[in-house]
């Protein structure tokens, strides 16, 4: 489905990084600079390159009203690029991967070349550089070794000139950013998550302050056009006691210029908008209209907001003062835009979860406040423009399809003709059987709703129950021939078990053989691999046949 962006980018960093190797490993004018560091001159120079490349980027996909503003205007445009769109998170991720790869690169090149420094400036056998790391006696302006007295330590440099502080406390930075933000810690520890990656303002203050003192130099242009090195640099190492008209001027150097916020300037300023536009939107005030305590802990807010317009599948952020003033979470909407009100439900998954919906639970006569960031937007927003749609959900993972059968429900009501959508294959997938039951009253209204418009065969749902016990097994084994299911009361029967995703996408591909059927997941990791699997395995190599588009909601 096209050519991936992570491989232009892959591409742009391997572009970069050999391109100035070369450049720092061949160029005269770090000739000199050479001699003391040798290779690792270029090692350390190619890797902040891709640093300033990667820090550039590393930002955009956390822009969410960006990402929102440009799913917005490409609405018109092709599938895929729309879709790229939705691999925000894992671009991010990718790209930290690289900064962190790059840091360690760029930090062992550094530890070499401070450990060459220091060797040159304690060497006394006039080697060349011996003789380069002694300019500085001559003229305090012509220094090429930054390392001045022979009780210097590579650990003393690290820890009192500005590039290596700065790189000491970026390094710090960006390892605890990274640790702190896999799955494990994010799911269990979202504060912790949550704190750590703000440390992103002291990387970005490191990074611009790290290249400001130019501890790597080369020649200068202008000494290189009087004394260039290949003509010249015999003559340091020889110096003839009476030569005054063939011999070389001691050559010049000069730092090499602090270019890292010129990278970044662009990206920051566009995030400090964005974050100024959250701040703003988030002042705005919410009014909780209805708080519903479903089975499961599973907490219904019901808001209303001046202005706040949105798609089905879109989701907001959420803030609750009284249990903490810096975060926020997100939350898929459960409402329809024709609803006169936005919705969330929030399941207990952890500290803050817990603690907003014992907050609402308690009977106080003032409800808690709430702020809203959003609504931001998702691959859901793009259901409707299929055929044929596959909504699976898991669990809690049901509510963006929330929207969008409330979304259908309403557009039935209104016997909307624009509707593009022709068929719609709903499967959740739950542990246990309570989880069902917020869920049934809007599948039942929508069986009914359907049955009355004679379009009864426009939605079928398959419920899979993928942990049940003994006494759950015997009661539907006793009320197998009743029309209701036991488990749900609804007309179509719970599975029990796993869906076989084969047989699933084979049936729908022998009945649409020549739709686009959109796929949509709002569940764990190695169900999207699955079900990622089979898209690719049940589309058609002709493209006027049956194709399967994977969509996976991210945030």
């Amino acid at each position: 489905h096209g050519f991936p962006p992570q491989a232009a980018w892959l591409g742009i960093n391997i572009f970069l990084f050999t391109y100035y190797f070369l450049y720092f490993n061949r160029d005269d004018q770090y000739f000199y600079t050479r001699a003391i560091l040798g290779s690792a001159l270029a090692w350390a120079r190619a890797s902040a390159k891709c640093l300033n490349f990667n820090s550039m980027l590393i930002l955009l996909p956390v822009c969410r009203n960006l990402l929102s503003f440009l799913r917005g205007t490409c609405s018109c445009c092709r599938r895929t690029l729309r879709k790229q769109l939705d691999h925000n998170l894992t671009f991010h991720k990718l790209v930290a991967y690289m900064l962190a790869l790059l840091t360690a690169v760029h930090t062992i090149a550094h530890l070499f070349n401070l450990e060459r420094y220091n060797q040159s400036q304690q060497a006394t056998d006039r080697s060349l550089p011996a003789i380069l790391s002694d300019m500085h006696l001559q003229d305090s302006n012509k220094w090429l070794n930054p390392i001045h007295s022979n009780q210097t330590t590579v650990e003393y440099v690290a820890f009192t000139t500005i590039p290596g502080l700065t790189g000491v406390i970026i390094t710090l930075a960006l390892i605890l950013m990274v640790t702190s933000s896999t799955e494990f810690i994010r799911r269990n520890y979202f504060e912790v998550f949550w704190y750590t990656h703000h440390l992103f303002v002291i990387y970005f203050i490191g990074l611009v302050i790290h290249g400001v003192a130019g501890l790597v130099r080369g020649q200068t242009d202008e000494s290189m056009e009087e004394v260039h090195p290949h003509r010249c640099a015999r003559y340091l190492t020889q110096k003839e006691e009476n030569c005054w008209h063939n011999c070389c001027k001691e050559p010049e150097f000069g730092s090499i210029p602090a270019e890292s916020w010129k990278w970044v300037l662009a990206p920051v300023i566009l995030y400090i908008f964005e974050r100024l536009l959250r701040v703003w939107r988030a002042r705005q005030k919410v009014v909780v209209t209805k708080v519903v305590m479903h089975p499961s802990r599973v907490l219904e807010l019901r808001m209303q907001k001046k202005g706040f317009r949105m798609e089905v599948g879109q989701y907001i952020f959420v803030n609750c003062p009284a249990i903490s003033l810096l975060e926020w979470h997100p939350f898929t909407l459960t409402s329809a835009p024709e609803e006169d009100y936005f919705s969330i439900h929030i399941r207990a998954a952890g500290d803050w979860t817990d603690r907003l919906i014992d907050t609402f639970q308690q009977q106080n006569p003032k409800m808690p406040r709430i702020e809203v960031d959003g609504p931001f937007g998702t691959a859901s927003e793009d259901v409707f423009q299929y055929e044929v749609a596959m909504l699976v959900g898991a669990g809690i993972g049901v509510t963006p399809f929330a929207s969008i059968l409330k979304s259908i429900w309403y557009k039935f009501q209104q016997d909307d003709q624009t509707l593009k959508t022709k068929k719609i294959y709903f499967y959740w997938l739950c542990r246990d059987t309570e989880a069902f039951t917020w869920f049934n009253d809007l599948l039942a209204s929508l069986e009914q709703k359907m049955a009355e418009s004679g379009k009864a065969d426009f939605l079928t749902y398959r419920l899979f129950l993928t942990g049940w016990n003994t006494s759950i097994a015997n009661n539907v084994a006793l009320r197998f021939d009743t029309p209701m299911d036991t488990v749900t009361g609804l007309r179509h029967k719970t599975i029990f078990g796993r869906p076989m995703w084969n047989s699933e996408f084979a049936a729908v591909a022998a009945a649409h053989p020549r739709s686009v059927v959109g796929v949509f997941l709002c569940g764990p990791g190695a169900l999207a691999k699955s079900l990622q699997k089979s898209c690719h395995q049940h589309s058609s190599l002709d493209p006027r046949k049956v194709q399967f588009y994977f969509n996976k909601e991210n945030f």
